[in-house]
């Protein structure tokens, strides 16, 4: 089950999520390349045929819009 907070940010990151951005934390990187740096899958929602997959290290988080393997695009939400 979803925490709340995260089923919030969910619904908030479901529609053109990264269509928005505010330019301050707009470089984009992959769930590969965040599990490599020891980023864990913390909760996942559905999105139509995507997922937003939400990862997170110690303080720092990220969601992800995730098609699949080779489709991968994570911004920063904190």
């Amino acid at each position: 089950m979803m925490k709340p907070a995260l089923a919030a940010a969910a619904v908030f990151l479901a529609a053109p999520a990264f269509a928005q951005d505010s330019g301050e934390k707009s470089a984009s990187v992959t769930m590969g390349q965040l599990a490599s740096q020891g980023y864990e899958i913390k909760a996942a929602a559905p999105n139509g045929g995507r997922y937003v997959v939400f990862m997170q290290n110690d303080k720092s988080a990220y969601a992800c819009e995730f098609v699949n393997t080779n489709q991968t695009q994570c911004r920063q939400i904190n």
